[in-house]
């Protein structure tokens, strides 16, 4: 996709899954590198610093739940796909609500596999160049992006924000009042849209009012208008 050889992670106790998967990244030209358990998962983003992570969540010695939480919990904003046979929506709204950025079930096309992958290295890494205009700070309300920093405040007061929702909020507060569909939000993100992202995209609007609403049930900024999308109001 472009001239940097991004390194991609792939977390999975079924070899054959590896063996699938590396396959189809390194024919995309990224470097791929592996690990059969959590804590060895854990350790290589540590130490190989990868650039995307791709995390089964049945894993042995430590799940990919508790691997995702522990890379959030310590601030590190690695663009991290769940790959899971774990198919129930609480399944898909736990995976998110602990920090990732996206949700694929098992079954899966490697091709669709890659085509994520593409689009999220795409959109996280020209987070700071092309995709932003010629402001690098915004502030609604009490609200604050830095995008330079990567950094998100209400009140002065930081909030950690997932990339997925930091890359959400940017594209509102760059546009307060600016009506959204869930699909053009799902496309700023990840450059493409699928059907059951819509379940998705509902999960991450709905961390995002716990972070950033005084009261969730009744928010100020992040106001769905209904059968069209999501707008940011400028919480009067």
């Amino acid at each position: 996709m472009n001239d940097k050889k991004y390194k991609i992670l792939v977390a999975e106790d079924d070899v054959d899954i590896i063996s699938l998967l590396r396959l189809y990244l390194e024919n995309a030209n990224y470097e791929v590198i592996s690990a059969e358990n959590g804590k060895e998962a854990l350790l290589a983003v540590e130490n190989e610093q990868p650039n995307l992570f791709i995390c089964d969540i049945m894993m042995p010695k430590m799940s990919g739940y508790e691997v995702i939480k522990t890379i959030r919990d310590r601030g590190d904003n690695i663009p991290i796909l769940v790959l899971s046979a774990k198919n129930q929506d609480s399944d898909r709204i736990l995976g998110l609500d602990i920090g990732a950025d996206d949700y694929m079930v098992k079954p899966f096309n490697p091709l669709e596999i890659v085509a994520r992958v593409n689009a999220m290295l795409r959109r996280f890494y020209k987070l700071g160049s092309s995709d932003m205009s010629d402001s690098m700070t915004f502030t609604v309300g009490e609200l604050r992006l830095d995008v330079e920093k990567a950094r998100f405040s209400k009140k002065n007061e930081e909030i950690l924000l997932t990339p997925t929702e930091f890359k959400i909020m940017t594209l509102l507060m760059k546009n307060p009042g600016r009506v959204f569909t869930k699909v053009q939000i799902y496309e700023h993100v990840n450059g493409e849209y699928y059907e059951n992202d819509d379940n998705t995209l509902m999960v991450h609007m709905s961390k995002l009012r716990d972070k950033i609403e005084d009261d969730s049930k009744n928010p100020r900024y992040i106001k769905t208008v209904r059968g069209l999308g999501y707008k940011l109001d400028r919480g009067l």
